[in-house]
Order: C-alpha cells, then sequence, then structure tokens
C-alpha cells in the first residue's frame, strides 16, 4: 500500500506510527508537511519521505489521507488538485464535508471522509467512516486499513451521521476528562491524598468502560447491578437525577450535534 499523508500532525503521526507498527513498508509511505521541524521529526522516527509540497511528492500512490486543519482544507485541496490521479482522497479533518472537497479538488470522486478521536493518539480510538459509492471494495479495505491502524473502526451508510459521531465520539473524550475532573475534585474535597484520587478515578472509569464492552448488557441494567437498595450509589445518583445531570449531558451533545452542522455550512462557504 502506498499512501501520501498531506499534513504531519499529531493524527497523521499516530496513523503514521500504527502502520509502521504492524509492519506496513515505510517505503511506501509519504508526508507533504511546510514545516521544516515536522519534516525532520517524520524522517528521523519513521523513516520516510517528507516533502514540502504536494508537487514533490506526486505521484501519490494508492491514496491520499488529508490530515490538516479545516480551515487550511480548501487551500490544500486546490494545491493538491493538479497533482492527484485517481487515487482515493481520505479526510480526517472534522466538518468538511465531501461535496466541498470534491469541488476544491477539481471534481474528484473517489472520497471517503471519517471521524476519528484523539485515543487514536494511543492506538485507542474509534473513527467512523463514509465513503461514497464510487468507492470501491480495495479502496474501503485501504480505508480500514489505515484507521485501524489507530483504533477500532464502524462504518456509517450516510455522510450526514458523521455530525452527531462529532458530536459522540469526536467530541467524547473531552466529557469523560470532564467527569474525571469531577470525581478527582470531590476526592481532594474529602481529604484523599491528590495522586490517590486521580488513580482511583481514572482506573474506575477505565474499568467500567472495560466492563461495558465486554458485557452483553446495556449500561442501563450494568448500572443498575450496581446501585443497591439504601446504599451509597443509590444516594449518588439519586442527586444526579435531582440535578438533571443525564439530561444535561444529552443537551450537550445535542448542542455539539447542532455545532458540527453549523460548522460543514461555514467551511463549505469558502
Amino acid at each position: 500500500m502506498d499512501v501520501t499523508f498531506i499534513g504531519g500532525g499529531n493524527m497523521a503521526t499516530a496513523l503514521i506510527g500504527g502502520l509502521v507498527a504492524r509492519g506496513v513498508d515505510t517505503s511506501g509511505i509519504k508526508v507533504v508537511e511546510v514545516l521544516h521541524e515536522a519534516r525532520a521529526r517524520h524522517t528521523e522516527q519513521f523513516g520516510i519521505v517528507c516533502v514540502e509540497t504536494p508537487a514533490e511528492a506526486a505521484p501519490h500512490g494508492d491514496a491520499v489521507v488529508l490530515a490538516v486543519k479545516p480551515q487550511s482544507m480548501r487551500e490544500v485541496c486546490q494545491a493538491l488538485a493538479p497533482h492527484l490521479g485517481d487515487q482515493l482522497v481520505l479526510s480526517i479533518a472534522a466538518g468538511t464535508r465531501l461535496a466541498d472537497i470534491g469541488r476544491w479538488l477539481g471534481g474528484k470522486t473517489r472520497l471517503a471522509r471519517c471521524m476519528p478521536n484523539t485515543p487514536a493518539l494511543i492506538g485507542a480510538g474509534i473513527s467512523a467512516i463514509y465513503a461514497r459509492p464510487v468507492v470501491d471494495a480495495n479502496q474501503r479495505e485501504i480505508v480500514r486499513t489505515i484507521l485501524e491502524a489507530a483504533g477500532k473502526v464502524v462504518w456509517v451508510d450516510d455522510e450526514a451521521l458523521l455530525d452527531p459521531v462529532t458530536a459522540l465520539s469526536g467530541s467524547g473524550p473531552a466529557y469523560v476528562f470532564y467527569f474525571l475532573e469531577a470525581m478527582q475534585r470531590a476526592a481532594a474535597e474529602m481529604g484523599l491524598p491528590e495522586d490517590i484520587g486521580k488513580t482511583l478515578a481514572i482506573e474506575t472509569v477505565r474499568g467500567a468502560a472495560e466492563l461495558a464492552a465486554r458485557s452483553p448488557e446495556t449500561a442501563a441494567v450494568l448500572r443498575q447491578r450496581v446501585t443497591s437498595k439504601g446504599g451509597t450509589t443509590e444516594r449518588a445518583l439519586e442527586s444526579m437525577n435531582a440535578d438533571g445531570v443525564q439530561d444535561a449531558i444529552v443537551r450537550a451533545i445535542h448542542a455539539a450535534n447542532r455545532r458540527a452542522r453549523e460548522l460543514g455550512d461555514e467551511l463549505g462557504g469558502n
């Protein structure tokens, strides 16, 4: 597999590192990156070809991964367009729709788009992928291979679903960190040493998530099994319910979904 990454930031680094760890030949990986320091770092770390412009990277192999900031996407696509053939183009940028990417690429149609999240930086991410119908089975396999290098993948059959994906899993790590902050604050207020409070909070979230992943039961059932009548957990959940915590979380995720749609409109208007 030959793949060119346009942009060498954290997410591209995670994907490249995962591919290399899985035994992908580094001679088939190129990076286009404007920052000299980043090019030097990739060359030293992975032994791959790193260049400054899309023209220098041509031909771009089987696939091109657009790993740049959404605000830079139009300019990057326009610089890339003259050097593309019939290869797949995969965007990992949040918010930017394929209709706009295709337009900026001069009518390119073999396009896919995904929404990864930051745990991909340690190989524990989750990415949702949408590919246009013209993307063939071999190209879908390339997409899967690239993204599974940083975690699990799911496919959606409607690009519009990537907005709720962004709200749920793209932004989701921040929700978990927010909850961890609250747990650690409570631990400190109750007199636990900072390091012990942090460890207890993190390992509780880690273990609960792993239990939910392995169990055939719903999260609601698992919660009920932890909640003894008249016990400490019941008292805590009664307090959360009185404060409308679950409803507030649901409203927050809907707000993120609305903002994802807005960003798509804003970015596509350029």
